[in-house]
């Protein structure tokens, strides 16, 4: 599987970061891969390659590149529970410092350095995120309607925009949610906003899920929970974002 390490121009500096493409050469569908807190580490290059081996071009920025470059701070090859708090608390100035207006301008540039690269197809794309990089790829689809048909986000906190941007979507979603994150009549408010919107959704519970349960070096890992992602996160590009 080709990859690559990049750096993406933003109006703040450059943003290193990977991606991966199907070696069959061509252009592809470009997919923006949001990682969570934890960054883009081995896990989500894997992840990357993985998706990438069913026809896209996956670019996954390091969204903390103005702290420095990935790893921003050190990670454990595993991320277990004892570890978890220590490495959060390093992890939240940055994360709260990451505001929605941050998020947009890098959204922008992202965007626009996807789509201007020799391996990526020209037209629409996709956006995925996990944990907080799935509000990031809300923020993103709901700020490019023209562009983003399709956006996922798991174990994320996909509606703490609130309605008015969850309102602006225009792409078809699948949002997967880790049991522990969300109440069932919390969900059922959040599909209710998505009904009101008219677009077409699918919002669920992942049943027995920890938040992080896509995440195979972590504790919170389920593979049952990955591998319904895998199943949902393909269906939903397959639909919107065909390979050809």
């Amino acid at each position: 599987m080709p990859t690559k390490a990049l750096h993406i121009p933003t109006a703040d500096g450059q943003a290193d970061a990977f991606a991966a493409f199907p070696d069959a050469g061509g252009r592809r569908p470009g997919v923006l891969m949001y990682p969570g807190g934890f960054g883009v580490r081995p896990v989500l290059r894997q992840m990357a390659c993985e998706l990438a081996e069913h026809g896209y071009y996956v670019l996954v920025p390091n969204v903390f590149y103005r702290y420095g470059s990935d790893p921003v701070i050190e990670i454990p090859e595993h991320i277990g529970n004892e570890a978890r708090p220590a490495i959060v608390a390093q992890l939240m100035p940055m994360i709260e410092a990451h505001t929605a207006e941050r998020t947009l301008s890098d959204a922008d540039a992202y965007l626009r350095f996807l789509t201007t690269q020799p391996e990526v197809s020209s037209g629409p794309v996709a956006v995925t995120g996990y944990c907080i990089g799935g509000l990031m790829a809300v923020r993103t689809a709901a700020a490019h309607p023209d562009q983003v048909v399709a956006v996922a986000g798991f174990h994320a906190p996909v509606g703490a925009d609130g309605p008015d941007v969850l309102a602006k979507l225009t792409a078809q979603l699948h949002f997967g949610h880790a049991e522990e994150d969300i109440t069932p009549e919390a969900l059922k408010e959040l599909n209710e906003t998505l009904n009101a919107t008219g677009v077409s959704y699918t919002s669920e519970i992942y049943p027995g899920t920890l938040h992080g349960f896509t995440m195979s070096d972590t504790d919170a890992f389920n593979p049952a929970g990955l591998q319904r992602h895998w199943d949902r996160l393909l269906s939903l590009l397959s639909n919107a974002l065909p390979t050809g």
